[in-house]
């Protein structure tokens, strides 16, 4: 590799975190394309994906590992041996940077205490693709990623975030876009303002801006991916009672100390650290 950071070569025994187009096939890096043709495997969510993915980028064709999110562990093993072989491998994700949601976080953290060396190739993520052109405050923001498809889950999820000064992004699925807006109105009222992010990148792309409260009365055509963006809690605007002990005993039983736990809940709701 050169100091610039450009692909001559892989190296023996690198696991590559290659960033594929999330819609549009000429959102591919050059440096992604030179990875992807001279890796020795790749490590793919879904081989039959991946392997069209190939043929539309006219790469050559490469020996496929599936891995998801049901096997990642056994086949973190696995790749572990071919790169202690000397072989290099690529992960990358049906769509978009991998481990951001995806799988790929086990291997990635296994290769980094097996000692491999682990090589980001970075490019198109949904979520940072729907913040730049939101119109929402990039200066600070959260990805909180997939909401929860259990009411009662959800709503817990959207509280514990209320207090958020950070613009909050969440990956919806179309079928859940409904039941998200109106829990999101519950909790954050429908004054705040917020963004439905639909077909990024695709011929039917859509930023469809507004209140909570009038994208829950007209969210528009629920079609494909959708991140929503939703702006963050005025300053003013603080959790406390019970929805505020809920969150703090919430960050005990993930095992934060109780320090460590009052700081994380002031970030995340708005309250102060001593209350």
């Amino acid at each position: 590799m050169t100091e610039s950071g450009s692909v001559d070569g892989v190296e023996a025994g690198c696991l590559y975190v290659v960033a594929v187009p999330i819609g549009n096939l000429r959102d591919i890096t050059l440096r992604a394309l030179d990875t992807l043709r001279a890796v020795d495997r790749i490590a793919c969510e879904d081989t039959r994906r991946a392997g069209r993915l190939l043929e539309l980028l006219g790469l050559p064709k490469r020996p496929l590992i599936a891995v998801h999110d049901h096997n990642e562990e056994r086949k973190a093993d696995h790749i572990l041996r071919r790169l202690e072989s000397g072989e290099s491998v690529a992960l990358v994700s049906d769509a978009g940077t991998p481990t951001v949601s995806d799988p790929g976080f086990r291997l990635v953290r296994a290769a980094i205490e097996a000692g491999h060396p682990v090589v980001p190739i970075p490019g198109v993520t949904a979520a940072l693709t729907a913040l730049c052109a939101s119109g929402l405050p990039t200066d600070r923001f959260r990805f909180v990623g997939f909401a929860p498809p259990k009411a009662g889950a959800l709503r817990r999820c959207l509280e514990s975030v209320r207090g958020a000064e950070d613009t909050l992004l969440f990956y919806v699925s179309p079928h859940q876009l409904d039941r998200f807006l109106k829990a999101a109105d519950e909790v954050f009222g429908g004054e705040r303002p917020a963004v439905i992010a639909r077909e990024l990148t695709k011929k039917f792309e859509e930023f469809r801006r507004g209140t909570l409260a009038e994208l829950v009365t007209d969210p528009g055509t629920v079609r494909g991916e959708i991140v929503l963006l939703i702006g963050g809690a005025p300053p003013e605007v603080a959790m406390t009672g019970d929805a505020l002990r809920a969150v703090v005993a919430g960050l005990l039983n993930d095992g934060f100390a109780p320090s460590k736990a009052a700081r994380e809940a002031a970030k995340r709701t708005g309250a102060s650290r001593d209350e």
